[in-house]
């Protein structure tokens, strides 16, 4: 009784999350109810079993990419009016995105609800009483363990790019000498005068 009260909360949640999403007038709402629908749906992801995606949610989704979002968002001046002024332009495009999207969610539940895939007789099914997690670790750490140390590699030299495009040589900064600010004694930053009245002080 309380799995399902709290399925039907989460999922009623995420759709009206994720509606307010789209329809929100300003981004930052928009991201915050993204987020919202995150936390929901990982919570649903809980209900089912699949807690490893539960944790990927709130981890990745909010913790990373909702958040880049957030700043992406509140850093940049977007000119609001301009982008609502294309709404009609790309109206059609959009209409014909939608269609694809509810075909396929149609298609989905129709292939759903014929049944379960018949699994080859190599796989061999996981225990109920082992967890998702050790399960999907056992798995990337054994079978997948070259694949994972790849797509580490991957990400790592895409951090090390990153860094390097950032830290570029710039003309026309000036770079913070710490040596010279340690040895400045109190004499040379401070300059005590006694101006005369009407009379400014002298750089």
């Amino acid at each position: 009784m309380i799995q399902t009260i709290a399925f039907y909360l989460f999922a009623t949640i995420v759709i009206a999350s994720a509606a307010l999403t789209i329809l929100a007038r300003n981004p930052v709402h928009s991201v915050l109810w993204l987020i919202l629908a995150f936390f929901n749906a990982a919570g649903l992801m809980v209900l089912v079993g699949a807690e490893f995606i539960a944790m990927l949610l709130v981890i990745v989704y909010v913790g990373a990419v909702a958040v880049l979002f957030l700043f992406v968002v509140m850093m940049l001046d977007v000119d609001f009016a301009a982008l609502r002024a294309g709404f009609a332009r790309y109206l059609p495009i959009g209409v014909l995105l939608v269609l694809v999207l509810a075909a396929e969610m149609i298609f989905a539940v129709s292939a759903w609800s014929a049944g379960a895939i018949a699994l080859s007789a190599t796989v061999a099914p996981i225990p109920a009483e082992v967890p998702n997690i050790v399960a999907i670790g056992t798995l990337i750490y054994t079978r997948y363990l070259f694949i994972f140390e790849g797509a580490g590699l991957v990400l790592l030299v895409a951090m090390i790019g990153a860094i390097v495009l950032t830290h570029r040589t710039r003309s026309g900064v000036r770079p913070q000498k710490v040596s010279d600010q340690v040895k400045r004694r109190p004499q040379d930053a401070v300059r005590k005068t006694d101006p005369l009245v009407g009379q400014g002080v002298e750089l």
